[in-house]
């Protein structure tokens, strides 16, 4: 039995569709605004169509563009109540977090000694 996501997901199928969607949500949502002048308050009909193509706000859509962009390149693993994000295929990886390998490797540097 498949179990549901513990955070909601706003990801796409492709990066392509979830571009047109940002294309048409932005500019539903500009244009709402941008063409008052030009035909009243009839442009605020595009309002709901932009809120609808982002799937509710901008943060929703940027969210949901994250989650495109990593989907498949990004695993998280959660054990003992700790959770690691490593790249997807990098199996021989020891699943360290980034930050750690990065501090271990700049404790290992050595640093000239100064002369007195």
């Amino acid at each position: 039995m498949a179990t549901k996501a513990e955070s909601p997901d706003f990801a796409s199928a492709s990066l392509r569709g979830h571009l047109a969607r940002g294309v048409v949500g932005f500019g539903g949502l500009i244009g709402s605004v941008a063409l008052i002048p030009v035909v009243g308050p009839v442009s605020l009909l595009l309002l709901p169509v932009g809120a609808m193509a982002l799937r509710g706000c901008p943060m929703c859509w940027t969210i949901g563009l994250v989650q495109t962009v990593s989907r498949g390149r990004l695993r998280r693993s959660c054990e003992e109540g700790r959770c690691v994000l490593t790249a997807a295929g990098h199996e021989g990886h020891t699943g360290e977090p980034a930050a750690r390998r990065m501090r271990g490797a700049a404790e290992r540097v050595t640093r000239p000694e100064r002369f007195t």
